[in-house]
């Protein structure tokens, strides 16, 4: 296949892979304090991050040992686009939403939507192998239409006034089944039905938890756990909090307040430049640099929050969009690509699924329920206005110092050796020294 089709044809399974997901992450809170949810919006996150304690893993198994990769997305969308289509529906049609219904369909929805992050991943890589292109080179390119995906999907949620009704979820789950078709387009993937298992743990396909048995592996998947945390955090808490302005009257009028949205969507505008930085910073600097200045700008990203508003203090907000960029690719994209540079081809969907597991499962549950706990104590604990306001600012701040702490953590305990062949900036040198004239699209 010819590598501008198939690239192109990548970049279309991210758009609609990452469209899913824009319709909703960044509006599900504002829609939830609308409906008088706004003290449970962090289990709506966080349940992204239970589901992904352990679905990924599984689905990923499935999709390495009994069908094939592009097939256990498809059904995946379809299963996540039903429930989730079920929930808008529901959302839209009654009076009073209740929270157990909406919850329940919800939650159904991202069990099945959260493997298949990994999974495109693993699709993608794998085409990309059988065109004989390096994945450090040429899949950031690709990454980035999923984040113009993302952002086409979050605009059009914020300028149809779907950001504050549950018509985000039905916007999510009609573009769920057209993912689902479109996934089966995609190369096929190999599947190890019979490897010759010598080990129940082989034989469940868990031979990618066999990485914590290196040492600096269990490092780097600990800190993402850690930094995970983050993740959530201002997909959750980041639009109610700039529409609570609203209740100041030297606010309420501001473009931010009504356009919350398209605000957030600058951080996603930030994404698809910061992408195409990764190869260059994985080349030059290696994995444990590009990590730091991930954890680093994450400071950046609470702490503008933490001192801006949406009137004199605007720029302060965009410039926590711009460093979002920063902060979510260096650490997310960064991060898949060196755990695939890391691992064998048998255990690539497994292993994605595990990073999966590390950072949208177990740190983001804890870093959504955290978060929220801070927020019910500074903010829904304090009568509407700017008491607050200033909870909103404290809280920010309280994530800003977290984040801090994990960055220099992260850069005394973990060692990236230097002159290995494993590494994933010894690989993109190679690379780089390689007789490929293919580029971006």
């Amino acid at each position: 296949m010819n590598t501008f089709v198939l690239k192109t044809r990548l970049s279309v399974l991210g758009f609609l892979e990452f469209g899913v997901w824009g319709a909703y992450l960044t509006s599900l809170g504002a829609y939830l304090a609308h409906i008088g949810m706004g003290e449970h919006i962090a289990w709506f996150y966080a349940i992204q991050g239970v589901v992904s304690l352990f679905m990924p893993g599984l689905i990923g198994i499935v999709a390495d040992r009994w069908i094939q990769a592009q097939k256990t997305l498809s059904l995946c969308h379809l299963t996540a686009g039903i429930f989730m289509l079920a929930a808008g529906v529901y959302g839209l049609s009654a009076a009073e939403p209740s929270y157990s219904v909406l919850f329940t369909l919800y939650t159904v929805s991202v069990a099945f939507f959260m493997p298949t992050i990994g999974l495109s991943n693993a699709v993608a890589y794998n085409a990309l192998d059988k065109a004989g292109l390096d994945t450090v080179k040429h899949f950031p390119p690709v990454r980035v239409f999923g984040t113009v995906g993302f952002i086409c999907a979050m605009l059009f949620v914020n300028f149809t006034g779907f950001q504050n009704t549950a018509a985000q979820l039905v916007t999510s789950g009609i573009l769920s089944f057209v993912m689902a078709a479109y996934a089966l387009t995609m190369p096929k993937c190999p599947v190890n039905k019979d490897s010759g298992a010598k080990s129940l743990s082989d034989a469940l396909g868990l031979k990618a938890f066999a990485l914590f048995k290196d040492k600096r592996m269990a490092v780097f998947f600990i800190f993402s756990m850690l930094l995970g945390v983050s993740l959530q955090i201002t997909n959750g808490f980041a639009n109610p909090f700039i529409q609570s302005f609203g209740s100041v009257a030297e606010f309420s009028e501001t473009w931010g307040v009504h356009n919350a949205n398209a605000l957030i969507s600058l951080s996603q505008i930030s994404e698809t430049l910061c992408i195409l930085l990764i190869p260059f910073f994985l080349r030059r600097y290696g994995i444990k640099v590009v990590m730091l200045i991930a954890m680093l700008a994450w400071v950046f990203r609470f702490g503008f929050f933490g001192l801006g508003n949406p009137g004199g203090g605007v720029w302060l907000f965009i410039l926590s969009m711009i460093v979002y960029g920063v902060a979510f690719d260096f650490f997310n994209v960064s991060g898949s690509l060196y755990v695939d540079k890391m691992t064998t081809k048998d255990i690539r969907s497994s292993a994605q699924g595990l990073f999966m597991i590390m950072t949208n499962g177990i740190g983001a549950t804890i870093g959504t329920l955290g978060a929220q706990a801070v927020i019910n104590r500074n903010v829904y604990s304090q009568p509407e206005g700017m008491a607050q306001i200033d909870g909103w600012h404290e809280s920010w701040l309280i994530f800003a110092g977290y984040a801090l702490v994990v960055a220099v953590l992260f850069m005394i305990i973990f060692k990236e050796p230097k002159n290995s062949p494993e590494t994933a900036n010894d690989l993109a040198e190679a690379e780089a020294k390689a007789d490929d004239p293919a580029g971006m699209i």
